[in-house]
């Protein structure tokens, strides 16, 4: 027996080993093997089986990993698509799939559940809800795949709608996906999710164990468990009868994959949906500009939610001009008056408040006010963040860690000066205008322990913390009824950035943070800190207005030719010579040029990336844009082959980017 056997490596090809007589009984095509591979030992996918191989002298199956394929067809055909749509190896699609590292136990001989039985009774919803589970509930029972775009404004009933419909799912014998953007989010839909269906909810992410995925995955594949809660990643849980995907905050960039394949959960879930005859639900009270627009055009279903529930009302938004601040205080302070005061009141009756600054640390740069240098990291092309607890400098890209030098390391003269504002200066802001007020920080730096986000759910829940400062994770689904005040501290921060979607990004953390306040019975209001307050995305966001946003938005992007009217794909070459990255970005740029075959592409380009050098690599990038994804992908694989290397050096290829 020969096994076709491909590997998480940027190579197209299968490779045929020898099955030795004691696995033969046992191999079936879509178990993963170990099997060497030049000197190492791989972890690969069986393909195919076959009797004879054209090559005479045939390496050997070391051994078998798991006793039951885990690629079935469904996942060989998204496999396959996956490889074709984001210009990567059917290898590294399977790996995205099934990750080599996962153990899997010995199937159980538990039988699969075959019967529901819902939990508490659910609320009443209102007219618009009902109007929209009915075309929801016709898709489910039909078997039909569509794609649904349910908009709603923050506390309108969304996460209702969405356990109504996995209840019709469930109830015809099928399972469900829901996808949400962050861990810290996990907490509080698992919550939900098990209150209503038990047993039947599996968490999925990647903080989960080795054991705690391989235990989930069984109760998945073997029918046990039919509901998946998680983020990006549980887009491929192996659920069997796959009957809804669901993606809360559709509109989040977390959806985007970092690594290679760089795919985006919202296209495989609607890819994968339509292999399963599956309905997909995208839901968010601000959805990306890329699924409205499909909207507005008929590739998507549009429901709309205009109301909360309960006939509660959307926080009141008041903007502060911090240009009028800064002339009266003569002096910057990250928290303006009109907001301390705000704070002061809500301590005093006992609510609860969230301060959003989308910036970590306590100083954004370290500057020599004698020559102007900005102290940087060694290996990326980026300032230094000043850190308080423990006082350090760290570059947030390579994490290297530094202790702030007394003088300039420039010139040795100016002493140097702390500037700019992160999560942690606000938080000791808060300690010293409220010393005895229980105040919480949520980001990266205190999320670190595996149970960091249940911890301070149940804290701000309990009401053990009365202000909560964080990063954009505290802007995304929490629904806290006690949480009377929203203060944003610097509305401004997405709108310095080099990226045509600043302004969306700028809305949707505005619009989203917003809606964290008034949630319960008392009304909320939202206090906006900016120095552009006439900016189109903010003056939208403060009066909760997205379709004057989406209006702007789009024109500007149909005058440039911008997604979501076309497509782009982002080409890095890497290397350690900065000189020869520059040249072969040049030389990339007129490879495409000689080999497109329609004057309707553009070849845009090269120019250095954003973070010009990143942990030691110097990076250049091209930029492919037409109205069509398929002439771009196949450019990209005519011009560089199956290795994604140029000229010797590796090339990043990242389709449509974020």
């Amino acid at each position: 027996m020969i096994a076709e056997v491909i590997f998480n490596l940027p190579i197209e090809r299968a490779f045929d080993y020898e099955v030795p007589s004691s696995l033969s009984a046992s191999l079936r095509v879509g178990m993963r093997v170990v099997a060497p591979f030049g000197r190492r030992r791989l972890v690969g996918y069986v393909k195919a089986l076959r009797a004879t191989s054209a090559i005479k002298s045939l390496k050997s199956v070391l051994r078998l990993i798991d006793n039951t394929p885990v690629l079935k067809l469904e996942s060989w055909r998204l496999a396959t698509w996956l490889a074709n749509r984001y210009v990567c190896s059917l290898g590294e699609a399977c790996a995205s799939i099934v990750p080599t590292a996962l153990r899997i136990r010995p199937a159980s001989s538990e039988p699969p559940i075959s019967s529901h039985a819902p939990g508490d009774s659910p609320p009443i919803f209102t007219a618009e809800q009902h109007r929209a589970f009915a075309h929801l509930n016709a898709a489910i029972r039909d078997a039909r795949h569509q794609i649904v775009l349910l908009h709603g404004v923050t506390g309108s009933g969304k996460t209702e709608l969405y356990l109504r419909a996995i209840d019709e799912v469930l109830r015809q014998g099928r399972s469900a996906v829901c996808l949400v953007p962050e861990i810290a989010l996990t907490p509080q839909t698992i919550d939900r999710f098990r209150q209503r269906f038990g047993s039947e909810v599996v968490l999925w992410h990647s903080r989960l164990t080795a054991r705690q995925r391989a235990d989930q995955w069984h109760r998945l594949d073997t029918g046990r468990s039919r509901v998946v809660v998680g983020t990006r990643s549980a887009v491929f849980a192996p659920v069997t009868r796959l009957g809804i995907i669901i993606l809360d905050e559709e509109h989040d960039p977390s959806y985007k994959q970092d690594e290679t394949p760089r795919y985006h959960a919202r296209e495989v879930a609607i890819a994968r949906a339509r292999y399963a005859r599956a309905v997909v639900i995208l839901g968010s009270a601000t959805p990306s500009i890329e699924s409205y627009d499909a909207a507005q055009k008929g590739r998507y279903h549009l429901l709309e939610l205009t109301q909360r529930v309960e006939g509660r009302v959307l926080p009141e938004v008041e903007l502060i001009d911090m240009r009028q601040e800064l002339a009266r205080r003569h002096r910057f302070e990250p928290l303006s008056g009109r907001l301390q005061q705000a704070l002061r009141h809500v301590v005093d009756l006992r609510e609860q408040a969230i301060l959003l600054l989308n910036r970590r640390g306590f100083a954004r740069v370290a500057q020599c006010p004698v020559c102007g240098t900005t102290v940087r990291c060694r290996r990326c092309d980026v300032p230094l963040i000043y850190h308080a607890s423990p006082p350090q400098l760290v570059c947030h890209y390579c994490d290297g860690r530094q202790v702030l030098p007394e003088r300039c390391p420039h010139c040795g003269r100016g002493y140097l000066r702390l500037r700019g504002t992160g999560t942690e200066r606000i938080e000791s802001e808060l300690h010293r205008l409220f010393p005895a007020t229980a105040i919480g920080r949520m980001d990266t730096d205190t999320m670190t322990r595996r149970e960091s986000h249940r911890a301070i759910y149940e804290s701000i829940k309990t009401h053990q913390i009365d202000l909560l400062v964080g990063t954009q994770m505290v802007a995304k689904g929490w629904d806290i009824p006690q949480v009377t005040l929203v203060g944003v501290v610097s509305a401004d921060t997405a709108l310095n950035l080099p990226d045509f979607r600043a302004g969306e990004w700028t809305f949707d953390l505005l619009a989203q943070v917003s809606g964290r306040a008034g949630r319960g019975s008392r009304p909320g209001r939202v206090l906006i800190q900016t120095f552009c307050p006439s900016h189109y995305a903010i003056q939208a966001a403060s009066r909760h207005d997205y379709q004057e946003f989406y209006r702007a938005e789009i024109r500007m992007r149909a005058r440039l030719k911008l997604p979501p009217l076309t497509h782009l794909i982002e080409l890095t070459v890497q290397g350690t010579n900065r000189q020869r990255v520059q040249d072969e970005a040049q030389s990339l740029r007129r490879a495409f040029e000689r080999t497109r075959t329609s004057r309707s592409i553009e070849v845009l380009g090269p120019a250095p990336h954003r973070i010009a050098t990143l942990r030691g690599r110097h990076r250049w990038r091209v930029v492919l844009k037409g109205r069509r994804i398929a002439p771009l992908v196949q450019l990209v694989r005519r011009t560089l082959g199956e290795s994604r290397r140029f000229h010797g050096l590796p090339v990043v290829v990242d389709v449509d980017p974020l």
